[in-house]
């Protein structure tokens, strides 16, 4: 160990304590941690005899798959910077990132050889696929490489898209990764966790990075359906899940209707939520679904890391609350409801891009860019974007805060709110909504009569849209809201 807070020796320490445990799991395979420490050992003496070394910058172009695991290990090893992105996009878009990250090396699915050969030739870096890497891995010895790494090196770069604008690559180092998912003095047994975010996602190697230091297992899915969630759960009697709201409203969905296989939940102890606007009624489902299990909230983002966490037992006191700042956390809310953040856990700024970077981090504060507001308790409830708010006749108008009224309405299976342009008001408040199956579809009369004792008046829509399906992202299921505006504007 080296007495600094690396990525490196969360895998060292790991095979030595733990070394037949399962480290990492996706579907009939997995890996044990002594195994997956000699992966990266092999891994990374492959990738250091083609040029990679501390501070190059590797991008992983796949989708989920177990043989990530090593490559992520292994530049943490390197000091080399760990560059995931989502294995969906087209070549156009993995090349948009690729000119601005400058790799020294890409790897792919062996399905997108062809497309990788052309960016690397396009960008001047060598390309392998994962396949060809696992070969070249296996012929190296296993033993440690030798490196200088330090804590404050960048480890990660991860691409935010959030609900608009252009990705930036949010740079996170060893030493901000190892505190984010520090899991506490005593390693109490934690079981298997199922996490059913993407690998190009914070939120997956975060809930790996908890699970390996507490020396458990991670179990990873292809895909967040909830027929491959519940066989996760059951196949390793999994004790931890954390899904977006979306992702929970399927998984309930399918447990109540009988679907997903029929699958035993019963395992769950810790149900986690978070990322996206989360209502009250979805958080009793789950508490009636798995009444063995603690329901959490969780907010935060991939620059800043985990912010506030509402504990099960303030569920129903504190409705619409995602929680108290957590460990080594400080906010505050500033003039105009802005929330801020400072604390060790945050990111270091934005690859390559110092403009960005002032704009986000001021005198050691994080700009969210989320509007928040606290009680006297000192409970946050977040009520929107700020570049969300609908500026309606002179008032202002959260979306998340009408959408959670309306996403109580059994006749509809999601909704959305947007301001769309007006000559007399300057904004209306639309919502867009889809439809559940069975039911008939809503008039405006029904929606502003559903917020009417619940919200201002001039907070009640004014136009309505009914959509197949709402915009939102991949990885977090945050609405779309300007790709929204476009399609019902």
């Amino acid at each position: 160990m080296t007495g600094q807070l690396l990525i490196g020796d969360v895998f060292r320490a790991a095979a030595r304590a733990a070394p037949d445990r399962t480290a990492a799991a996706l579907g009939g395979q997995a890996v044990s941690f002594a195994e997956l420490d000699d992966a990266a050992n092999r891994t990374a003496r492959a990738l250091r005899s083609r040029g990679v070394g501390r501070g190059s910058r590797v991008v992983l172009w796949s989708a989920t798959a177990l043989e990530s695991v090593p490559v992520f290990a292994a530049l943490a090893k390197l000091g080399a910077v760990f560059v995931p992105l989502n294995g969906q996009w087209r070549a156009d878009e993995a090349a948009t990132v690729l000119v601005h990250v400058r790799p020294t090396f890409l790897v792919v699915d062996p399905g997108r050889e062809e497309d990788g050969t052309s960016l690397g030739e396009a960008i001047g870096c060598e390309v392998a696929t994962l396949e060809d890497l696992v070969r070249l891995a296996a012929s190296e010895p296993a033993h440690e490489v030798d490196a200088a790494v330090s804590e404050n090196d960048a480890h990660v770069v991860f691409y935010t898209s959030g609900s608009s604008g252009s990705p930036k690559g949010a740079v996170l180092s060893h030493r901000a990764n190892v505190l984010r998912s520090l899991p506490g003095a005593l390693l109490e047994p934690r079981g298997a966790m199922v996490c059913p975010y993407p690998l190009f996602h914070m939120g997956a190697w975060t809930i790996a990075l908890q699970q390996w230091q507490a020396r458990d297992a991670v179990v990873f899915v292809r895909s967040a359906r909830a027929q491959e969630i519940g066989e996760a759960v059951e196949r390793h009697r999994a004790t931890r899940l954390n899904c977006v709201p979306a992702v929970w409203n399927r998984l309930l969905r399918a447990t109540s209707a009988g679907g997903g296989g029929g699958h035993d939940l019963s395992s769950i102890r810790f149900a986690d939520t978070g990322t996206s606007a989360t209502p009250p009624e979805l958080l009793r489902s789950i508490a009636g679904a798995l009444p063995q299990a603690q329901v959490r909230v969780f907010y935060g983002s991939t620059e800043a890391g985990g912010v506030t966490i509402l504990e099960h037992a303030d569920m129903e006191r504190k409705p619409g609350s995602c929680g108290v700042p957590g460990p080594l956390t400080t906010v505050r809310v500033d003039y105009e409801g802005r929330l801020w953040v400072r604390g060790p856990l945050l990111f270091d700024g934005y690859l390559d891009d110092p403009e960005a970077t002032a704009e986000a981090l001021v005198d050691g504060w994080y700009d969210t860019g989320d509007l928040a507001e606290a009680d006297d308790d000192g409970f946050l409830t977040i009520l929107g974007r700020a570049r969300d708010v609908i500026r309606t006749g002179g008032e202002s108008v959260a979306p998340t805060e009408v959408e959670a009224v309306l996403g109580a309405l059994p006749a509809l299976s999601d909704v959305a709110v947007v301001g769309l342009p007006d000559v007399e008001w300057g904004e209306v408040v639309c919502a867009v909504v889809v439809v559940a199956p069975g039911e008939a579809s809503p008039d405006l009369a029904d929606l502003r009569a559903a917020c009417t004792g619940k919200l201002a008046t001039y907070k009640h829509p004014r136009r309505l849209a009914v959509v197949d399906e709402i915009p939102r992202t991949a990885s977090t299921g945050q609405v779309q809201r300007r790709l929204l505006v476009e399609l019902v504007g």
